[in-house]
């Protein structure tokens, strides 16, 4: 994959503490910051603002290496200090490898699983719920959304009766897609939502406009997706070295440039970038360690994407 060779290129010092980094231990200044968290506003919860996502070729592997190296991305998660896993049953095999590497790793309690239904009609809604539990080998669900707003209005009734009986413990909605942001706020407005999920990255920032304001005011907690741009911020970058202002918010990679600009905005409560590798897993939660970028150098992250 692109961005697995490119960002390769980003991680200083891989080769030497590859080792560490697949263990789950994180740079120094990780090593001695506290985690950033953020309260889930309907219920005051904590969780550690960089999580994982499992949207692409997380699903590829379920049995040998591939899943091994899965795993250990979950067991870097965790171990590191962070909870949230998105999946969902539309992501390939990766709710089962989620489910799997969980059991196996006895971690289960550890962790904060999201997931989705993708699907239209209320009985296909109902089975992927099933699925899910039975995939990710858990009765209950942290979070459960619809999946880029398909039959919203169904399943969110679907949603709110599991939510009611003890199945799921949040409820929302979500988008990977600018075109689909104005249903998003029709949706935050006519619905008491826990979470959104929405795609907020440096060079695609249309959220800052209307949703994140709207999902403060309305205490709704807000995960986002693809925080690099599908790869295009690596691309930008690619080649240039890291910007000396980069140590005055304690980031020590590209990769972590781009994911403390989500998470320094007030109304993210969590970002879940995806990986296959350990490694970057650990060098991801390194986002959610030490200081976060003010305004002028969120304006000078801006300049470097636009100029490139």
């Amino acid at each position: 994959m692109a961005r697995e060779i490119t960002r390769g290129t980003f991680l200083k010092g891989v080769a030497v503490v590859g080792l560490g980094l697949a263990a789950g231990l994180a740079p120094a200044v990780a090593q001695t910051a506290p985690l950033i968290k953020r309260r889930i506003p309907k219920s005051g919860e904590e969780i550690v603002a960089v999580g994982l996502g499992t949207a692409q070729t997380f699903g590829d592997a379920v049995e040998g290496e591939g899943f091994e190296a899965r795993k250990a991305v979950i067991r870097a998660l965790i171990a590191g200090g962070g909870s949230v896993i998105d999946t969902a049953p539309t992501y390939r095999r990766a709710e089962e490898v989620v489910g799997r590497a969980l059991a196996e790793l006895g971690m289960r309690e550890a962790a904060f699983l999201s997931t989705k239904i993708s699907t239209t009609g209320e009985a296909a809604g109902i089975a992927h719920h099933r699925e899910s539990v039975a995939n990710l080998r858990s009765e209950r669900i942290d979070l459960e959304h619809v999946h880029n707003l398909r039959d919203t209005e169904t399943h969110l009734r679907t949603l709110r009766r599991l939510k009611d009986a003890g199945r799921i413990r949040y409820i929302g909605v979500t988008t990977s897609f600018d075109p689909a942001h104005e249903r998003m706020v029709e949706t935050m407005t006519r619905h008491e939502l826990d979470w959104i999920q929405v795609n907020y990255a440096l060079d695609s920032r249309n959220v800052e406009n209307r949703i994140l304001p709207l999902a403060r005011d309305k205490g709704v907690a807000v995960m986002i997706n693809v925080p690099f741009g599908r790869d295009r911020l690596f691309s930008k970058v690619r080649g240039k070295p890291l910007p000396e202002w980069a140590a005055e918010f304690d980031a020590t990679t590209w990769a972590q440039i781009f994911l403390k600009f989500v998470v320094a905005h007030p109304a993210v409560t969590v970002v879940i970038p995806g990986t296959n590798r350990a490694a970057h897993m650990a060098d991801n939660l390194g986002a959610a360690r030490g200081r976060l970028p003010d305004a002028g150098h969120i304006r000078r992250m801006i300049d470097v994407v636009q100029a490139a």
